[in-house]
C-alpha cells in the first residue's frame, strides 16, 4: 500500500501526464488500500457554515448543525458515522490561503481514508476566498474597506484602489487550472465517485448594483453603490460552470435553486444580523437552514442515491 506522501506524489505525476496528453486519468487498477468513505465534503464557510472564534489553530472541527453537508449526510444515512469525511473550513480557498486550501483539505481527508472505491460522492465548494487578478485583495478582507464603506461605495473603481478583489481575473480556465491537481488526485483514488462543484447561493440579484444586509429584520444596511460586489459573484458563478465542464465534473447550480431569496429579498434564505426571518444565531451573509436544506436536497436527489 502506498503511504500518504507516496499517494500524493503519484497523483502529481499523474496530473503532469494528464496535462501533457490532454486526456483524462484512467484509474483502472488503482488500489490505494483504502475502501473510502461514501461522502466527502471539501469547502469553505458556505459548506461548514459555522465559525469557532475560540479555534485559534484553525482545526475546523466545528460545523453548523444544519449546514447542507450535515443535512446531506443525514439524507444519505451516513451522518455521525465513519462513512463520511468533512474537513470543510471557513476561510478556505482553492490555493490562495492563508486558510486551508483545497489540496490541504483533500490531504486531510485522505489521512482519514476518505478516498477509495467505495467513495460515492465528493463535493467541493471553493473560490470566493481566493485572490484573482492584479491585486491581493480578498472578498472578506474587503468588507470594511468597500462593502460597508458608504462614503466611497464599492463600485468597479474600488479594484484599482485596492479595496476589492480584481474580478477581471476570474475565469473558468484559470479556476480549472488551479483545481486540476486536486481533482486529478480525487478521480484517481476515488474512481467510482461523483465529483460535484457546488455553486454559491444567490446573495444579490445578478446584474444589480445594490448590496443589502438585514439587521434584526427591520433595519437593513443598504449599499447602493455595490456593483463590484454583485459583479464578483456573477463572474464566480460563470467561472465555476466553465471550470466544472473543463475538469469533467458535475456542477450544482445553487444560485438557480435559491433565486429570489437573496439578502435583499422579502424572503431571504441567507442570514442577516439577528434577523428573525432566518437563523438568529447564523453566520451573516451565509445560508439559513432553509437555504441549506434546498441545496442538500438537490445534491441528494441528483447524486446521493
Amino acid at each position: 500500500m502506498l503511504g500518504k506522501n507516496g499517494r500524493w506524489l503519484c497523483a502529481a505525476v499523474v496530473a503532469v501526464a494528464a496535462s501533457v496528453s490532454a486526456m483524462s486519468v484512467t484509474p483502472a487498477g488503482a488500489d490505494p488500500g483504502a475502501e473510502g468513505r461514501e461522502l466527502v465534503t471539501l469547502g469553505d464557510s458556505f459548506s461548514a457554515n459555522a465559525w469557532d472564534f475560540m479555534d485559534g489553530d484553525n482545526t475546523c472541527q466545528r460545523h453548523g448543525r444544519t449546514a447542507w453537508p450535515v443535512q446531506l449526510a443525514e439524507l444519505m444515512g451516513v451522518h455521525g458515522t465513519d462513512r463520511v469525511s468533512d474537513p470543510s473550513c471557513p476561510g478556505s480557498s482553492i490555493d490562495s490561503g492563508p486558510g486551508w486550501t483545497m489540496a490541504q483539505q483533500a490531504q486531510k481527508a485522505d489521512k482519514e481514508g476518505a478516498f477509495g472505491p467505495k467513495t460515492k460522492l465528493v463535493t467541493l465548494q471553493f473560490s470566493l476566498n481566493d485572490k484573482w487578478g492584479k491585486n491581493d485583495q480578498t472578498l472578506w478582507g474587503s468588507l470594511q474597506k468597500c462593502v460597508f464603506n458608504l462614503p466611497l461605495g464599492c463600485d468597479p473603481e474600488a479594484i484599482d484602489e485596492d479595496r476589492f478583489p480584481d474580478y477581471n481575473g476570474v475565469s473558468g480556465a484559470l479556476m480549472a487550472k488551479r483545481m486540476t491537481n486536486a481533482i486529478t488526485y480525487i478521480k484517481y483514488y476515488a474512481p467510482n465517485a461523483k465529483i460535484v462543484l457546488v455553486g454559491y447561493p444567490e446573495l444579490f440579484t445578478p446584474g444589480s448594483s445594490t448590496v443589502c444586509l438585514s439587521i434584526v429584520g427591520v433595519a437593513p444596511f443598504i449599499q447602493s453603490r455595490g456593483r463590484a460586489v454583485v459583479e464578483y459573484f456573477d463572474r464566480i458563478d460563470k467561472a465555476e460552470r466553465e471550470a466544472a465542464q473543463l475538469l469533467g465534473i458535475e456542477f450544482l447550480d445553487a444560485r438557480g435553486l435559491t433565486a429570489g431569496h437573496g439578502l435583499c429579498s422579502s424572503q431571504p434564505w441567507l442570514n442577516g444580523v439577528f434577523d428573525p426571518r432566518t437563523d438568529l444565531d447564523g453566520l451573516f451573509f451565509h445560508p439559513s437552514t432553509q437555504g441549506d436544506t434546498v441545496v442538500a436536497r438537490a445534491i441528494y436527489d441528483r447524486y446521493g442515491h
